[in-house]
């Protein structure tokens, strides 16, 4: 038999920080069945991102002590990826080195550096795992138990279409609550696109509003700067002349696949990093930069002290100011007390964010005089109470030294998404006023519904593309509600926490069995074609540890195979009689999203040479600058604000007409809290009964709770409370001491890693941690079990403003 292997181009799409280059290895090998016909059998033998570059995910060398987080980054394991290219003394661009498939030809010439990291590398794993759901489920006991018999799609879909039209004739549309998150992001096998064109075909809905990751980030770009779109693409760095990281952790949350890389370049070339975080991360440790650590909820206090010293030393461009903003006088009269009598200085800040008020004053000068200089902040500080008050606050001071719109620089405090690479038209939705709900107040909403002043009881749940008991607010609260509505369907790859509440769950496609398009993930100069890798999953094979290669779905009943959220809305549309949900072929789709986007911009390629090509670079390869033009030539090229400038003062925020979001950045103290849940966040903000910050990041090994089950990640798994030496000695916890977390809202166990790498009065656990019961209101690792479901004023999801007490469960 001739055995052919080839190589496949795809990406990732999950919402993981970056689109990266995954080259799958196909194997193709000739069997015959029982029937004794021939057949084409396929098996996924591993995936590259380079030809030069080995990832052994398996490799326990530089890993000894498993619960050394610092350990697990370094060798040949997850900052392995980013680091050796930019390393090479020839500074060869990854995309020469990439595997010598015939797709790779066209760009590499081209400086495209997107390697792939440790989770893009083991989707085979992702792909084969037998926890898989292959077929429609129907629950058979009660919510939350997680019992379901297999029935077939036609059942399924027949099931649910029932319901939904026993809702349309009764006219109740509004009923109908439907939830979609980031599941897929690709072009056309997108979780949003797909559910929001099939439900507003539906009719009126209620659905959801509330960005988890960065409303505040969203909403301070578009006070400031009228836009949403403030980022530029990674390589427009490489000029800079200083950097500060705050609140960032690239080489976890990735921000773009080539961010580290860039950032390493930068820091081989002698310019300096700093860091700013509650705690050492990832990215910290790795580039070794200098690290100041402030309290959690703080950063607007610094940032305003780095206001005043850069405008009382006389260092701010006094030129850009007068050309580019408005409202400049009404801040700085603010930052010198004209307002309230409080001079926003570095020693009035020390005593709120605890950092020495000698360095708030030197990295105030070093950033205004160090230029271009480029503060990068993430989203993680946003997510807080007053997280409109950080974003805001970093714009104006990258907006009052002219670090914008030049080479070396970068806009402060937005959104960072880039207006290249992402498509304005995809599928097309129409136009419809669903009724909308904040997501933090999903649950109350499905609780009280009506008599909670609410548009509608929730008969029907639909939920794709999200696990949100694991990712939202008030995990017990969540559990409750989840037993309320009616009926619940759920698109899921995996029988999740949320996905066991569930009264039918759908069987979702791995992104190996669908053909779409991959772009960069907040945008950028760069399209991946996905080839569909898998043809026939019937037909797919594993070699398994003796040798033999398996039939992987041999034991696959006959209901069906997995479907993508877009074919399942195709079928459901049938059923139900919607005419013309989908009218194409995935190609037809394909090529006439590339056609539009084609039309606006000649630099997008169409899908005939995407699909020959496999990548291809847009905008010639160039840096995508941010505010660019406006900065060139302001008279033709206003910003899209209503004064036609950068908002210092900004309208936007001044229409809200609420003194928790004022028109210019200020600090808020965390007790105003009480004004936002009536009085009722006091207790759970209360920083005597409950004295310790709790921050939660990423997880090197999720992408949010996605993977957690995967061996070959398991080696970048944190799942430890990390706790201050201090704080631990005074409620004697030693390090792996089994602990419990816990406020008003609930408790979890987990195990305490002490450690000098984080503030004192703050402890961090990674977010993602699927829960696993241990009492009433107890569970293991899932940190939403004492987070607060309310917003901030603009809608943020304040994950990181919680404070909770920690003790030592074996002594108690």
């Amino acid at each position: 038999m001739n055995d052919k292997t080839k190589i496949l181009t795809t990406t990732c799409s999950y919402d993981c920080g970056a689109r990266c280059i995954l080259n799958v290895h196909l194997k193709e090998i000739k069997k015959t069945n029982k029937d004794k016909n021939e057949f084409l059998a396929e098996e996924i033998t591993k995936i590259t991102t380079s030809k030069n570059l080995k990832v052994n995910l398996n490799n326990k060398k530089n890993n000894k002590n498993k619960n050394d987080f610092t350990n697990s980054f370094s060798g040949n394991n997850f900052d392995d990826v980013n680091s050796k290219f930019n390393n090479q003394s020839n500074n060869k661009s990854l995309t020469s080195q990439i595997c010598n498939s015939t797709s790779y030809n066209h760009y590499k010439h081209y400086n495209l550096n997107i390697p792939a990291c440790p989770r893009g590398l083991s989707q085979d794993k992702v792909f084969y795992s037998k926890k898989r759901i292959l077929s429609p489920l129907l629950r058979v006991g009660t919510r939350g138990e997680g019992k379901f018999k297999e029935v077939s799609w036609d059942y399924a879909l027949e099931t649910i279409a029932y319901k939904i039209k026993d809702i349309l004739k009764n006219k109740e549309t509004e009923s109908i609550f439907y939830l979609v998150n980031t599941g897929s992001l690709s072009v056309l096998h997108n979780s949003r696109t797909a559910a929001h064109r099939f439900f507003s075909l539906l009719g009126k809905c209620t659905t959801f509003w509330g960005n988890v990751s960065f409303e505040a980030a969203l909403k301070s770009s578009i006070a400031t700067f009228g836009t949403p779109y403030t980022g530029s693409t990674r390589d427009s760095l490489l000029d800079t002349k200083f950097v500060i990281l705050w609140g960032f952790n690239p080489l976890v949350s990735r921000f773009g696949s080539d961010t580290m890389i860039v950032l390493r370049k930068i820091k081989n070339k002698g310019i300096k990093i700093i860091g700013v975080d509650p705690r050492r991360n990832q990215t910290i440790e790795s580039l070794k930069c200098d690290w100041i650590l402030l309290k959690p909820g703080t950063d607007t206090a610094m940032l305003l002290a780095m206001a005043y010293v850069i405008i009382d030393e006389n260092l701010h461009d006094k030129n850009f100011i007068k050309k580019y903003t408005i409202g400049f006088k009404k801040f700085k009269d603010y930052l010198f007390g004209l307002e309230d009598g409080i001079s926003k200085t570095p020693s009035w800040a020390e005593k709120i964010c605890f950092v020495d008020a000698n360095k708030i004053s030197k990295l105030a000068i070093d950033y205004a005089t160090l230029k271009p200089s480029a503060l990068i902040t993430g989203w993680a500080p946003g997510r807080s109470i007053f997280g409109e008050q950080f974003h805001r606050s970093a714009s104006i001071l990258s907006v009052i030294t002219g670090n914008i719109g030049k080479a070396g620089t970068f806009v402060s405090g937005g959104a960072d998404l880039v207006g290249l690479g992402l498509f304005e038209e995809t599928i097309p939705v129409p136009k419809v006023e669903h009724n909308l709900i904040h997501k933090a107040k999903l649950y109350d909403a499905l609780i009280r519904g009506k008599s909670g002043g609410y548009p509608s009881d929730c008969k029907l749940l639909y939920i794709i593309g999200c696990n949100l008991l694991s990712q939202y607010l008030n995990f017990n609260k969540g559990c409750f509600a989840l037993t309320k509505p009616d009926f619940i369907v759920l698109h899921e790859l995996f029988l999740t926490p949320t996905a066991k509440y569930a009264d039918i769950i759908l069987p979702v496609s791995h992104f190996f069995e669908r053909e779409d398009i991959g772009h960069p993930w907040l945008g950028g100069n760069y399209l991946i074609y996905m080839n569909k890798i898998i043809k026939n999953l019937k037909n797919c094979y594993i070699k398994k540890s003796d040798g033999f290669s398996n039939n992987f779905y041999n034991d696959l009943p006959n209901n069906g195979l997995p479907k993508s959220d877009f074919e399942i809305f195709t079928g459901l549309a049938s059923k139900i009689g919607i005419k013309d949900y989908n009218n194409k072929s995935n190609s037809e789709w394909l090529e006439l999203i590339l056609k539009k986007a084609k039309e606006k911009d000649p630099s997008y390629p169409d899908f005939k040479t995407l699909k020959e090509q496999g990548v291809y670079i847009i905008n010639n390869g160039k840096p995508y600058i941010a505010f660019k033009q406006q900065i060139e030539d302001i008279r033709n090229n206003p910003f899209p604000t209503p004064s036609g400038k950068i908002e210092i003062y900004s309208q936007y925020f001044k229409d809200f007409n609420n003194e928790l979001i004022p028109p210019i950045p200020k600090f808020i103290e965390d007790f105003k809290a009480n004004y936002l849940d009536d009085g009722h966040f006091s207790n759970f903000s209360n920083s005597e009964k409950y004295p310790i910050s709790l921050i939660s990041p990423h997880s090197p090994a999720r992408v949010n709770s996605q993977f957690q089950d995967l061996s070959e990640l398991e080696k970048f798994q944190d799942d430890f409370i990390w706790i201050n030496s201090i704080d631990a000695k005074k409620r004697g916890i030693k390090n792996m001491d089994m602990v419990e977390v816990y406020n008003d809202l609930g408790k979890i166990f987990v195990k305490a890693k002490v450690t000098d790498k984080i503030i004192q009065g703050t402890a961090s656990l990674d977010q993602g941690k699927c829960y696993e019961f241990f009492s009433i209101n107890g569970s293991f690792g899932s940190v939403n079990s004492l987070t607060k479901d309310i917003t901030s004023p603009s809608g943020a999801f304040p994950s990181n403003t919680c404070r909770v007490e920690i003790k030592n469960l074996w002594n108690n």
